[in-house]
């Protein structure tokens, strides 16, 4: 029997955009082996796997090279799939038990607002590595659940980045850095580097910003933020920080139907 699989633009309402995800609506339970391939095979940095469970959705991320605890993108492209094909209507909320305890998603007026734990920063000596991969003047290191933070002085400083992956494939945590936006189109920006899991560079990090809401909610003293990720693709997302909870706004587009045989 064939297995539909879907591939959506995540965190961008124009194809070609933000970060590319797959997501595979399963009927019933595959092997973890099954699911790791189909994510080679797929080659984005993110694969989804979707079962139906009697309180919602079962949802599994996978990328290239490893399973993950926690991924916006991937979440977005699923909700996206998931009322896209009926399987959903826009008025009831998804609930998605996950590595990282209950996600949910919720359809506003044509954009997906998802519910994600937050993650904060402790302040830690970043590693010699760190800072000579990145190559740039540091203003602030610290050190997430997944992540090293690190926040350059400038906008310039963060598009210009290019650090050295070797060096950053010898890291504990992927590293995201960031810093006030230049214009007033954004409150911050930032870029994804995760080389340790197969990808050098991730498009647009839903989860990078569990961690960016609070740091920036924090230092510029706003509710809600409007934040772009500025790698090649480019995505754009609100982010509102409420308590224990980061709400992440978002838009998605399909650009790819099949099955898998």
């Amino acid at each position: 029997m064939l297995q539909r699989i879907t591939q959506v633009d995540a965190f961008t309402d124009k194809p070609f955009r933000g970060n590319p995800a797959a997501v595979c609506v399963l009927p019933g339970p595959r092997d973890e082996q099954w699911m790791q391939l189909v994510a080679q095979e797929m080659n984005l940095s993110e694969t989804a796997f979707i079962i139906r469970e009697p309180e919602g959705f079962r949802l599994r991320w996978f990328t290239p090279a490893n399973e993950v605890a926690l991924c916006g993108h991937a979440t977005l492209a699923s909700a996206h799939v998931l009322w896209e094909e009926g399987v959903c209507t826009h008025q009831e909320e998804i609930r998605f038990h996950t590595m990282s305890g209950l996600l949910t998603a919720r359809w506003k007026a044509g954009w997906i607002e998802l519910d994600f734990p937050r993650l904060d920063t402790e302040v830690a000596s970043a590693p010699d590595a760190l800072i000579e991969a990145i190559g740039l003047p540091v203003q602030f290191a610290g050190r997430s659940k997944f992540t090293w933070l690190v926040v350059l002085h400038s906008e310039g400083d963060v598009r210009k980045a290019a650090p050295d992956f070797r060096l950053l494939r010898t890291l504990d945590r992927d590293v995201l850095i960031t810093a006030v936006s230049a214009t007033t189109d954004y409150d911050f920006v930032s870029r994804y580097f995760a080389p340790r899991h197969a990808i050098d560079e991730d498009p647009v990090t839903g989860s990078a910003h569990c961690v960016l809401g609070p740091y920036w909610t924090e230092r510029l003293g706003k509710s809600e933020l409007r934040a772009f990720q500025a790698s090649e693709r480019g995505g754009f997302l609100r982010v509102r920080t409420a308590g224990e909870r980061v709400f992440l706004m978002g838009q998605a587009v399909t650009v790819m139907r099949g099955d898998l045989i």
